[in-house]
């Protein structure tokens, strides 16, 4: 009985997003004036050290809920319709459960986390609170020097998803950035659609953002995770198709406009790669700053793996050629995300 109580709550829960998506994606093909996407970083503090991670620190202060709060009202008066919280690691911040719950009152809720502190509790109080999608990227089968998110450990925080969570849930495997194996991929693809979830592969970068072409037995590994990934629009990936064997993406990248990213001091960037550019305050961006950068060429788009701000640049990749050269973004040599 309670089994089937929930699984009809989640088809119900399931039915319900994919109507509020469909009119996310009518509210976007009619109108650019608003962001499809933003991040929004309460927590850059982290309870692991990802090698390849730039993106934590150890010793960061959560941002306060009222601040939290009047940077999603703010995302909402622009029109947002999608907040994911990320970091850092989200569940590190104590008022948490309060912002998914603000954040579905404007927007679609999302979180994106490690999966560490992950409790049947904890799983049951985000449901209570809202949260719609959530994602967690898993390295490697075993720990080592480069990454502690393992499917080892994670396993049975994955076991309470599956019993537990309301919300959608998506693994994302990846290659590159120095993982070690890369048929652990696979490993972790499988498992994640044996529980029930999607499954996703994404190329990682190393520390400094940078990236290189996969090798032969990467490619190998990325090709079939391809074909276990299920045809929607979380799964527009194709880009890595290119950047799997180094070539360049010519694409229209509508960072700081389709998609923001808000770090924890409330500036607003074009995404987790290029954080100083624009590097406004949330609470004075407006209309005018969202129609420039739709506008705006970023010279590190070719070789961009940030597949986000992909995702949300392919609902207008047929209209608006970019006019406007990014203001004092780094040369092409100095980019912070390329392929070398």
């Amino acid at each position: 009985m309670q089994h089937g109580a929930k699984s009809m709550r989640g088809a119900w829960r399931s039915a319900v997003l994919r109507a509020r998506e469909l009119r996310m994606i009518f509210k976007g093909v009619i109108s650019t004036d608003h962001p499809i996407l933003a991040h929004i970083i309460p927590m850059r503090r982290c309870n692991l050290s990802c090698t390849y991670c730039n993106e934590y620190d150890d010793h960061s202060k959560p941002v306060p809920l009222e601040t939290v709060c009047r940077r999603i009202d703010q995302l909402a008066a622009l029109g947002t319709t999608i907040v994911t919280i990320s970091g850092g690691e989200p569940l590190l911040h104590p008022d948490l459960d309060q912002i998914v719950a603000h954040i579905r009152r404007h927007a679609i809720s999302g979180m994106i986390t490690n999966g560490y502190l992950l409790t049947a509790e904890r799983i049951k109080r985000l449901n209570r609170a809202g949260l719609e999608h959530l994602q967690i990227s898993i390295d490697n089968v075993t720990p080592d020097d480069v990454s502690k998110k393992s499917l080892k450990v994670l396993d049975k925080k994955l076991q309470l998803l599956a019993e537990h969570a309301e919300f959608h849930v998506n693994i994302n495997s990846v290659v590159g950035g120095g993982i070690r194996n890369p048929q652990d991929a696979l490993i972790v693809g499988k498992r994640a659609v044996e529980l029930g979830f999607t499954s996703t592969v994404g190329i990682i970068h190393d520390g400094t953002g940078q990236l290189q072409p996969l090798a032969a037995d990467e490619r190998e590994v990325y090709s079939a995770m391809r074909g276990m990934e299920k045809s929607s629009y979380a799964q527009f990936n194709y880009f890595q198709d290119n950047i799997a064997h180094g070539k360049e993406n010519h694409w229209r990248c509508r960072a700081g406009a389709r998609y923001l990213y808000i770090c924890e001091d409330g500036l607003v960037h074009y995404c987790s790669q290029q954080r100083g550019y624009p590097a406004k305050p949330l609470a004075e961006y407006t209309v005018a700053d969202i129609r420039r950068e739709f506008l705006t060429e970023k010279s590190c788009a070719p070789r961009c793996t940030v597949a986000c701000v992909h995702q949300v640049s392919y609902l207008d990749f047929w209209r608006a050629p970019q006019t406007i050269n990014a203001a004092g973004m780094p040369e092409a040599n100095d980019r912070l995300v390329q392929i070398r």
